[in-house]
């Protein structure tokens, strides 16, 4: 079941215009400021106060990757791309940059609303995304550890997986931590134990 998108108020929220002077800064700083918007223009690059907006409208046709303070499509905030020019190169330029929404130019009397709702949306599914994708990364290391750890209790002693598994788990138990905090820990501890005694062998 789908959620419904919650539509936000954004009276109170802030937009930098990375923009040169242009009729298309004035149109869109008119349509920002209707909605309740604080705006402030920044041309070539964008400054670190940017990273205290909540969104950035950037010039696709004569925007490159300097201008912006962090690494291409990993921006901190919903960007939104002013195009012009509908070259791949450019269009193309954009997305890889990190463009949630577009807007045309020339920006007329209308369409800004809408757009800043797309880019927020499209920004927190995507910080959505790479929050599981990490989670899943996460969880798969855990599973390797744990399978690392019980390889080398059952070098070290254990009959089997069994046994291994609930000497992890009597482990875990004793010190008081997680299942996989212990399965790190022991690991951690027997391949520095290892690495001792292979240093003590060559020596």
């Amino acid at each position: 079941m789908k959620h419904p998108v919650r539509i936000q108020n954004l009276g109170g929220a802030s937009a930098v215009i990375l923009h040169r002077p242009h009729p298309t800064v004035q149109a869109l700083e008119r349509q920002l400021r209707a909605i309740g918007l604080q705006v402030t223009e920044a041309w070539p690059e964008l400054g670190p106060e940017a990273l205290g907006a909540d969104f950035v409208f950037f010039d696709a046709d004569m925007g490159y990757d300097e201008q912006f303070p962090w690494p291409a499509g990993q921006s901190p905030i919903p960007m939104i791309a002013l195009i012009g020019s509908e070259a791949p190169g450019r269009i193309e330029w954009s997305l890889r940059a990190g463009a949630h929404a577009q807007l045309l130019k020339p920006v007329g009397d209308s369409g800004v609303y809408s757009t800043l709702l797309i880019a927020r949306q499209a920004f927190d599914a995507q910080r959505a995304q790479a929050a599981e994708i990490a989670d899943l990364r996460r969880r798969l290391d855990e599973r390797r550890t744990v399978v690392r750890a019980i390889s080398l209790l059952i070098l070290n002693g254990a009959r089997d997986d069994d046994a291994a598994y609930g000497q992890l788990r009597q482990m875990a138990m004793t010190w008081r931590i997680s299942f996989e905090e212990a399965a790190t820990r022991i690991v951690a501890r027997m391949t520095t134990e290892q690495d001792s005694d292979d240093r003590r062998d060559r020596g």
